[in-house]
């Protein structure tokens, strides 16, 4: 058998690798996802679910700096899966064809993605898999193509009295049926916080200090997950998952930084509700900042208000 037609029908993984002309890339695959979908030209395949299964290689340019295993430094995973939900719910399709250059075009939004490998199969159509595979650049990318809009979380800062309320449950009951996705912070508790004397390390500590009562108010409610990545919070909030945001990296890694510092805690809330655009920001039995340098609603709720 030739190597043409061996590559015919090996996984686009194989493909990728044989086809590589542009020096070394790295590559992410996803391989056998099946979802269910109603799609198809056929009215036997109108009204009704059939199993189809996706196969994906990425290529993607390699960093050049260390990775330092930080999942906001590279291509997520989640990206891949998320480019097929996005268009699978766009609309009804009736071919692959369409569907796979679709969402290769999504996928080669991201940054660094140079080429994709798009194979689907439809299961339920026959005895075997009955499917397409393409391959798309960068240069295939239609430009008049739109980002998915990034949702406007809304925000809410607990005070330490509203973290150890016996009301707390009631009111992430009330704060979660609201519209759109829901992030909470928090302080330091109060307890001692160790004190260096010098203001790079002391900030690390009073960072720290946070995520602790981060992981303390995780613990009053399973809603509530502690999250500390960029990536973990865009797939939070467009998962309907309750977020605790646990602030070291972000703060860390911004390269316009809060100018207050972690204990003022408010206002570093304040600072990320402006960095990820939030629709609205509550504290709950707590002040607002003196001078909140945001365009968001704000406001300040006494815990008998909810």
């Amino acid at each position: 058998m030739s190597s043409e037609i061996r590559l015919a029908f090996a996984h686009p993984s194989e493909r990728s690798e044989a086809t590589a002309a542009r020096g070394p890339l790295d590559r992410i695959s996803l391989r056998d996802h099946i979802v269910e979908v109603e799609i198809g030209a056929f009215q036997a395949e109108r009204g009704t679910t059939q199993r189809i299964c996706f196969n994906i290689v990425v290529e993607v340019r390699p960093l050049t700096d260390p990775i330092d295993d930080d999942v906001d430094r590279i291509l997520s995973y989640d990206r891949v899966t998320e480019a097929i939900g996005f268009e699978l719910a766009a609309e009804r399709l009736n071919l692959l064809e369409t569907l796979a250059d679709r969402v290769a075009e999504r996928i080669l939004l991201e940054h660094q993605a140079v080429r994709a490998f798009v194979r689907i199969e439809k299961l339920d159509r026959g005895p075997g898999a009955l499917g397409v595979e393409i391959v798309r650049g960068k240069d295939n990318v239609h430009h008049d193509m739109v980002e998915e809009e990034r949702p406007h979380p809304r925000l809410a800062f607990l005070s330490n009295e509203a973290i150890t309320s016996s009301n707390l449950t009631g009111w992430i009951d009330q704060l979660e049926h609201r519209q759109r996705p829901l992030i909470l912070c928090v302080g330091a508790a109060e307890m001692a916080v160790p004190q260096t004397g010098h203001a790079m390390t002391q900030r690390r500590i009073d960072l720290l200090a946070i995520e602790q009562n981060a992981w303390v108010l995780a613990a009053r409610d399973r809603r509530c997950v502690v999250v500390s990545t960029r990536t973990e919070l865009d797939w939070a909030m467009k998962n309907g998952q309750i977020c605790v945001w646990a602030p070291s990296k972000i703060v860390l890694d911004a390269v316009d930084g809060p100018s207050a510092a972690p204990s003022d805690a408010v206002a570093l809330a304040a600072w990320f509700a402006a960095t990820f655009e939030a629709s609205e920001m509550m504290v709950i039995g707590g002040a607002l900042p003196d001078a909140p340098k945001t365009p968001l609603r704000a406001v300040s709720v006494d815990q008998a208000q909810l």
